[in-house]
């Protein structure tokens, strides 16, 4: 079967179950595939597709009528600039997590030391690296699994980061770090029931804060202080309509009144405060 009916078949099952840009995605996936742009697949759109490769297209297909998201399909997204490495052991990273990497980027000099808790694919720790000259940049990670394809990414971006396994600082000593930072889970629980198909292919461990969101920063605030220097960083992703509630996991007499960042639409995206002198 030639490119052009190929993808007009995939097209066709794609917009069946209603997956977004259905001819755009069919196009997507074919190019990846062959290993070619779109505008070959214009100019060879006569051209036959090998029966392997036939069928490696129907699977990929099937899995994004299945809600599949594209980047694990794809097993690949773009953040701040760089081509991560993902499947379904992490989350996927949001262009709205960029904005903790460049609120942190602002903070730290050369010389610091800085954690990343919850690493994930190692999205904000490798773009610290790449992008913050002279500093240490530590990464810390509960799910082996997920470890893994940071260290992947970290080597194949040819960016120093020195990994660990633990939960949230446990394995980091007393005032020692300078800028921490984290996009820690914080969807409720009670969520779950109404969120989109493709969030149901993402590690829960990556999404879920506890009942109300906040279980994993409680914890990370409650710790931060202890590994912070006085008067180092602490900046973390939080969940929106949040921003009363994190304020108030904050005990004045050991932090400064916490900021909230916000993002082009005006959303609080990140919360960033110090910790006491």
């Amino acid at each position: 079967m030639g490119i052009a009916t190929t993808l007009r078949r995939a097209a066709q099952r794609l917009r069946t179950r209603r997956v977004h840009a259905p001819e755009l995605t069919a196009r997507v996936l074919l190019a990846d595939l062959l290993n070619r742009d779109q505008a070959w697949l214009v100019a060879h759109s006569d051209d036959e597709i090998e029966h392997s490769l036939a069928e490696r297209y129907e699977e990929a297909v099937r899995r994004r009528c299945e809600g599949v998201p594209m980047q694990y399909i794809r097993e690949l997204q773009e953040f701040y600039g760089l081509d991560f490495y993902v499947n379904p052991d992490v989350l996927i990273p949001r262009p709205e997590t960029e904005h903790v990497v460049e609120a942190a980027l602002r903070r730290t000099r050369p010389g610091n030391l800085v954690l990343d808790v919850g690493t994930g694919c190692g999205a904000i720790a490798v773009s610290l690296a790449k992008h913050a000259p002279g500093a240490t940049v530590l990464a810390s990670e509960i799910s082996p699994v997920a470890a893994r394809v940071a260290k992947h990414n970290a080597a194949r971006l040819n960016a120093s980061v020195q990994f660990f396994l633990g939960d949230v600082t446990g394995a980091i000593g007393a005032s020692q770090v300078d800028v921490l930072v984290s996009n820690p889970p914080y969807v409720p629980l009670r969520d779950a029931p109404g969120l989109q198909a493709e969030l149901r292919h993402e590690p829960p461990v990556a999404l879920f804060g506890g009942e109300d969101g906040l279980g994993v920063i409680r914890r990370l605030v409650s710790d931060a202080r202890r590994v912070l220097k006085p008067g180092g960083w602490l900046l973390a992703e939080i969940g929106f309509g949040t921003r009363d509630a994190v304020a108030a996991l904050f005990d004045r007499s050991q932090w400064q009144r916490p900021d909230f960042l916000s993002d082009l639409a005006g959303i609080d995206r990140v919360v960033a405060t110090r910790a006491r002198t």
